[in-house]
């Protein structure tokens, strides 16, 4: 598929780590790191900072990027790339939602994830990874899928799924990495969805789509993401990356 746009969407409020993606990680600002990381792909016509704060942008516009002001009133990255999309009407088929904490998203990704498209059926897509810890398997931070036979989503939790009734199966358990794309005419329906129980229950917007019957294709990747959520996240990136 052609004319699939890239949109990193970027906070400067955040409960656990304000500011996040001004910081410096080795000389360059988060955001700087995840734009870069995005050019480096030729899948996508274009690569846009999505955000709600003259501070990011003026830093965005300075090292080069491209950045559009959006609403301060979204809810989710869902919305602000929404809001994108409207000012690009005509413009783009599909666009990939990059999440700005992950300094170091490796390009594949994100084309693994843009290959789902070339199939006209696919509606949303995102990533999964197989887990090889059992902590991973409980940590109710880690997101958990499980997909159908088709490659597509039947479930997203946060407790282990499925649940292992029976030790003697053999289940292999996938998490699920936070990047998205999305068809255009999908996007623009996902954001006018009511909340439903899911979500709220388990607080994963894609509980939503599910819940409402649309179809998301899982994607599997074996590279691993590293995301900063916390200040000791970034000194934990900086004593073993930088």
């Amino acid at each position: 598929m052609k004319n699939i746009l890239g949109i990193i969407p970027a906070r400067y409020a955040s409960t656990r780590f304000p500011g996040k993606p001004l910081i410096d990680i080795g000389g360059k600002s988060m955001i700087q790191r995840v734009y870069e990381q995005c050019k480096k792909t030729e899948i996508l016509a274009d690569v846009i900072v999505a955000t709600d704060d003259e501070r990011i942008a003026a830093h965005v516009m300075a090292f080069g990027g491209k950045v559009l002001m959006t609403a301060d009133t979204h809810q989710s990255g869902t919305d602000r790339c929404a809001e994108v999309v409207s000012k690009y009407e005509g413009q783009c088929d599909a666009v990939i939602n990059i999440q700005g904490d992950e300094p170091f998203i490796d390009p594949k990704q994100i084309e693994l994830l843009a290959s789902a498209f070339s199939n006209e059926s696919t509606q949303i897509a995102t990533l999964i990874k197989k887990i090889s810890s059992e902590d991973e398997v409980r940590n109710p931070n880690v997101v958990k899928a499980i997909a159908n036979k088709n490659g597509q989503a039947i479930y997203f939790s946060r407790s282990p799924i499925p649940y292992r009734r029976n030790p003697g199966v053999d289940i292999t358990y996938f998490k699920h990495v936070g990047i998205y794309g999305y068809r255009v005419d999908v996007l623009k329906t996902i954001t006018q969805l009511p909340i439903g129980n899911l979500e709220q229950a388990e607080s994963l917007e894609q509980l939503r789509w599910v819940e409402h019957g649309i179809s998301i294709t899982l994607k599997e990747t074996e590279l691993e993401t590293i995301a900063i959520d916390t200040p000791d996240d970034l000194q934990h990136v900086l004593s073993k990356f930088i």
